[in-house]
């Protein structure tokens, strides 16, 4: 029998503030530890890689490069059960519906760690050929095949985490959150230098290093969602699955960012192909080490949107219109700042970030620095519909939101990957990126004004104090 709930008080104290408080203070509090999680969350990849690099060499870096979009495809599956979950949680709390919150949360467990599951037994089963699509060559499919496997059947644990990290920060405690990614990322540290370089187990001790530290971090969340503290708790009577009034709701505002990971995964599918054509597996390997590094700049982006979108959420439920569009303004700025300063640091010092990775006199230093800084041309302008896309999230409407991922990652960039090549060759792969994300500014310019005029319609600004 499931423990009887608290008293309500605590729980909606700490919610009923983010309908009251300053919204940068509120942006802060919410957005820092996100920030912080999402950046030790990168580390997975960028330690993964720097290891192999040194510890394994080019072809290793490549391996990983070609088995990222078969565990991106998994995290689809999360995210599509994930987001959709935690936008209707968030809503139903700043409309006081704790109750169905709990439901929400309960149904979402499940699915987050089954789905997944499903999807890796599935592309278990097919590795090799999987892997030949996605672009391995007979040189490099060993290297591949290695990690993926060991990624792949650990990967309902590592979705499993992500999700209920979102949840946490959605019940008010986001340092929970930022915890157990710190947590999980310290330990993927400590177990890739003793895997690699102690143990000697190569790129497969990078993959157990992954699993086993992801599977802290998911142990972590859950025992938050099992403890007293928490102010929504995951009981065994909300684990029945409820499809009409939750599931299909949550999996339909869950699809647009499905769909963008989706979607980003077939991206790197014909990236990698494009590359291996154009430049062979050195090109392969340098775009493993971009992947790395930008990462570094978009997950903090990530962090102050995904701190943002319960806020939205919840003052959006509450009809504060007002608040929404000032939490949309604030977050777009801070977006940018930190695009912008990305932009800066990959210009200025391309050569210090590839030596991060490859020995100093490596072949791929420098078609490295040259990919980075033409590959970060447009970061400037891309904080905004990167901000747009997860408003139309956090108030439920996917259509937009899809529209807004699918530019930059699928209704441009694949086909100006597919195209610029034959005129420019591997220089047209690179350039590629930048003109998809000028053209995404553009459309995003349009669809979230016209979202943002609604708003103000809604609920005008106060006239401000004499």
């Amino acid at each position: 029998m499931d423990p009887a709930p608290s008293s309500s008080a605590p729980a909606a104290d700490s919610t009923s503030r983010i309908g009251t408080e300053p919204i940068l203070r509120l942006l802060l509090r919410f957005s820092i530890p996100s920030i912080v999680g999402m950046l030790v969350h990168a580390l997975y990849n960028i330690v993964d890689r720097m290891f192999i690099g040194h510890g394994v060499g080019a072809h290793g870096l490549a391996g990983v490069t070609l088995s990222f979009p078969l565990m991106m495809a998994m995290v689809s599956f999360s995210i599509l059960v994930g987001v959709g979950a935690n936008t209707l949680f968030s809503i139903r709390m700043g409309e006081g519906r704790r109750e169905e919150a709990e439901r929400i949360l309960g149904n979402a467990f499940g699915l987050l760690f089954f789905v997944p599951l499903a999807a890796s037994l599935v592309a278990l089963a097919g590795l090799d050929p999987l892997l030949r699509i996605v672009g391995a060559s007979e040189e490099l499919l060993p290297h591949a095949r290695t990690y993926a496997r060991i990624i792949l059947a650990g990967s309902a644990l590592s979705t499993t985490g992500h999700g209920l990290a979102h949840f946490a920060r959605s019940d008010g405690h986001p340092v929970v959150a930022m915890a157990s990614m710190i947590a999980g990322a310290a330990a993927n540290v400590v177990l890739d230098a003793l895997f690699i370089f102690v143990f000697g187990w190569g790129i497969a001790g990078a993959a157990w290093a992954t699993v086993i530290s992801q599977g802290l971090a998911f142990a972590w969340c859950l025992a938050y969602f099992l403890s007293p503290g928490a102010n929504t708790r995951l009981r065994r009577r909300h684990l029945r699955l409820e499809w009409r009034h939750i599931v299909w709701p949550m999996l339909g505002i869950g699809f647009a960012p499905f769909a963008m990971n989706m979607a980003n995964s077939l991206l790197n599918v014909v990236l990698n192909r494009g590359l291996g054509r154009y430049g062979g597996d050195d090109a392969i390997a340098v775009m493993g080490i971009l992947m790395a590094f930008m990462s570094l700049i978009f997950m903090p982006v990530f962090g102050i949107t995904q701190g943002a979108q319960p806020l939205i959420g919840y003052n959006f439920g509450a009809r504060k219109f007002a608040r929404v569009r000032r939490l949309f303004w604030s977050t777009a700025v801070a977006t940018t700042v930190l695009m912008v300063l990305g932009w800066g640091v990959s210009q200025l010092f391309p050569e210090r970030i590839m030596s991060l990775f490859v020995p100093v006199g490596s072949p791929l230093i420098p078609l490295g620095v040259h990919a980075l800084r033409v590959f970060t041309l447009a970061f400037p302008i891309i904080g905004f519909p990167i901000t747009g896309g997860h408003l139309f999230q956090a108030i439920g409407k996917p259509v937009p939101a899809a529209l807004l991922a699918l530019s930059r990652q699928v209704i441009l960039f694949i086909p100006f990957i597919l195209v610029f090549p034959l005129f420019w060759g591997l220089e047209g792969i690179f350039y590629a990126a930048p003109a998809s994300d000028t053209l995404t500014f553009l459309i995003s310019l349009g669809v979230v004004g016209r979202q943002l005029r609604r708003f103000s319609r809604l609920a005008p600004e106060p006239p401000a104090a004499p």
